[in-house]
């Protein structure tokens, strides 16, 4: 691969996660703190990337693989969602946000699925290269987490403003990347090609099929940790909360630099079962955080920077994985299948979880049991990701090495 190209690909990884990072982790501060939603209604917002993520990333996928280079297809999507953010920062009332939210979230999902393909057919090894190539997604986020600690803008809509700028120029930038067109023989006129459903073929395979089921469901209680995090910290009266739960991407650098050596001698198995366990530990700390007040600090600092393992062997593994089970006909489409199930309606069924959890938080709060709900919102997840874990465990199969 030539080194242009990698740099090309770097910068894409970090403008794509500066956008995400500008205003999802300070999001439900803003919304609990300024526009004084309800906690039902956080949940909900935080669904929106859930609902965007049904609506359009597969057949996203389908087009990047069928008809349209995917760079102009990211070109497009990225301004178009500049725009749907610098809404964002007019908008105050629920129904109005929420509107544009999931309009701006259908814009930007399908850029995980489609980057992430285009990015794959440039590497010469995915399982190599790919991880190194993530790193820079974990930079811009920290470099977006920082920029909104630095403008004091956790709870300010001055977000938007940030995260739509920076839209545009990914929107742009896009446009530098590899041409990356269809491949030749993609534009069948059969009806289950044109709607990209031929992906779903993969389904056919057990441990496809169950690897695809669990992802659903431990992005259930994983979600938890998105909704609520930041609303935990300043009720703990923690300040710069957006510049500190950003030390979870540099973890997150770590885990991207071992990752090919971890896939080389564990296998996909292994790494994700490690992601999945890190998730059940990173929840214990936080509940134990409220007992142990001595180590309270250091409990959550440590909850934090198992972000690397959490995220990347069991995300970034896993879309690894969908890669190295499909094929040139499907990729791109199958990349928004595994979205669409993570950030679709495994997402939506977890904020969901987190928005009833807060609910009963603020109705504790009346009546004086604070701490008690805080340490069944994390206790909760942590039970559910342990089932999910012994599942997996059991029953997932590694896959045979293509010759």
């Amino acid at each position: 691969m030539p080194s242009s190209t990698k740099l090309k690909l770097l910068v894409f990884m970090f403008l794509q996660y500066y956008v995400w990072g500008s205003w999802f982790p300070s999001m439900g501060t803003y919304l609990a703190h300024t526009l004084k939603f309800s906690g039902a209604q956080i949940g909900a917002a935080y669904g929106a990337f859930a609902i965007g993520a049904i609506i359009s990333p597969f057949f996203v996928g389908m087009i990047a693989d069928r008809f349209f280079a995917a760079e102009k297809v990211l070109a497009v999507l990225g301004v178009a969602g500049g725009g749907a953010l610098l809404a964002l920062a007019h908008l105050g009332e629920f129904n109005s946000f929420y509107a544009v939210l999931i309009a701006y979230c259908a814009l930007f999902v399908p850029t995980l699925a489609v980057g992430n393909s285009l990015a794959m057919q440039h590497l010469a090894d995915v399982k190599s290269d790919f991880p190194r190539i993530k790193i820079a997604s974990a930079i811009g986020w920290v470099a977006a987490s920082v920029t909104v600690s630095a403008l004091k803008a956790e709870q300010s809509h001055i977000q938007f403003y940030l995260a739509g700028a920076a839209s545009v120029v990914f929107g742009a930038y896009a446009l530098a990347l590899p041409h990356t067109p269809p491949k030749p023989g993609r534009s069948g006129s059969r009806l289950g090609q044109l709607l990209g459903l031929d992906a779903l073929g993969l389904l056919r395979k057990r441990s496809f099929a169950l690897f695809v089921a669990c992802m659903f469901l431990i992005s259930i209680p994983l979600k938890c940790y998105h909704v609520m995090l930041s609303i935990y910290l300043t009720e703990l009266q923690w300040t710069n909360v957006a510049g500190k739960m950003a030390l979870a991407q540099v973890s997150d650098v770590v885990g991207l630099f071992v990752m090919p050596f971890m896939l080389r001698r564990w296998g996909y198995k292994l790494t994700i079962l490690a992601g999945i366990l890190a998730w059940v530990v990173r929840y214990a700390f936080l509940a134990q955080s409220l007992d142990l007040l001595a180590w309270q600090s250091a409990l959550v600092y440590a909850a934090i920077l198992l972000h690397g393992i959490c995220y990347d062997f069991l995300f970034i593994a896993g879309q690894m994985y969908v890669n190295a089970e499909a094929d040139d006909s499907n990729r791109s489409a199958a990349q928004g299948l595994i979205a669409f199930v993570l950030w679709g309606v495994g997402t939506l069924a977890g904020t969901l979880l987190a928005g009833k959890l807060l609910a009963a938080n603020r109705y504790a709060e009346a009546i004086g049991t604070l701490h008690y709900n805080w340490y069944w919102n994390w206790m909760i997840p942590a039970i559910f990701a342990a089932g999910v874990m012994i599942v997996f465990g059991l029953l997932f199969r590694e896959p045979a090495k293509k010759s």
